[in-house]
């Protein structure tokens, strides 16, 4: 039997990258998945894409930084699948800038995607997975939460989500709900593609420096984070809780 078989999950930030190659992993599985993003015409494409491979899918538009927004999704993905198992709190965005650059709206677009989102999409989810006495959430944080050079914002912002983490864990463990974070270390995504860009450097390059720091000698892939959002995921974790896995092909923590 696949791992997620009568399960449900929502995943955020499902259009690209890291979202979509978590929404293939559990589906795969067996998991019923509802991909949840703000851009519509690339949530339209991907959900095309995958529903082709036989999946049990559904498209939702939100802006997870809309309360708003994300209650009203999340009562459709009840009404339609009668329950909430599993949540992917991966929707992101990266406004970077050295620090005498940076905007306030460089600082409030990135928290407020990163934490209000997560925030709302668990506090939403925390009250079906109560009921049922069981969930999984598990937040996408980042190697950059250690610090990185023109990612005040962004760094912080992941960091944060460690704390939240943590905390919602202590919360929500008595309810059989667990909670994790995955820091991912540098993946070849379309995020990474705009960090070359604003650093002035080809994607190319930058991945040929990047390699050369990781001890596993090669980047990694938005599947290589989706496995370790699975295993998160499964109901035979059900005794790791509040922890951050960083995958980035060697230590970092």
């Amino acid at each position: 039997m696949a791992r997620f078989s009568n399960r449900v999950a929502v995943v955020t930030g499902a259009s690209r990258g890291i979202g979509k190659a978590t929404v293939r992993r559990l589906a795969t599985e067996g998991a019923s998945v509802c991909m949840m993003d703000i851009d519509e015409r690339g949530l339209k494409e991907s959900y095309e894409e995958l529903l082709k491979e036989g999946f049990s899918l559904y498209p939702l538009t939100v802006d997870v930084s809309k309360r708003d927004q994300v209650e009203a999704a999340f009562e459709e993905v009840v009404k339609r699948f009668g329950r909430i198992d599993i949540l992917v709190n991966n929707a992101g965005v990266i406004r970077d800038n050295l620090l005498f650059k940076m905007t306030d709206n460089d600082w409030d677009t990135v928290m407020n995607v990163h934490l209000k989102g997560s925030f709302y999409c668990s506090q939403t989810a925390q009250k079906v997975m109560v009921q049922q006495n069981y969930g999984r959430i598990i937040n996408i944080s980042s190697t950059s939460a250690l610090g990185n050079r023109g990612q005040a914002n962004y760094a912080t912002a992941k960091a944060g989500l460690q704390g939240f983490t943590k905390t919602l864990a202590l919360e929500l463990g008595k309810y059989g709900i667990t909670v994790n974070a995955v820091a991912p270390g540098f993946v070849e995504t379309e995020m990474t593609k705009a960090t070359a860009e604003r650093i002035g450097i080809s994607f190319e390059d930058m991945v040929k420096r990047s390699v050369a720091a990781i001890p596993v000698g090669r980047t990694g892939k938005p599947e290589d984070i989706a496995h370790a959002i699975a295993f998160f995921a499964q109901e035979e974790s059900s005794f790791i809780n509040g922890q951050v896995l960083y995958v980035a092909g060697g230590p970092k923590a």
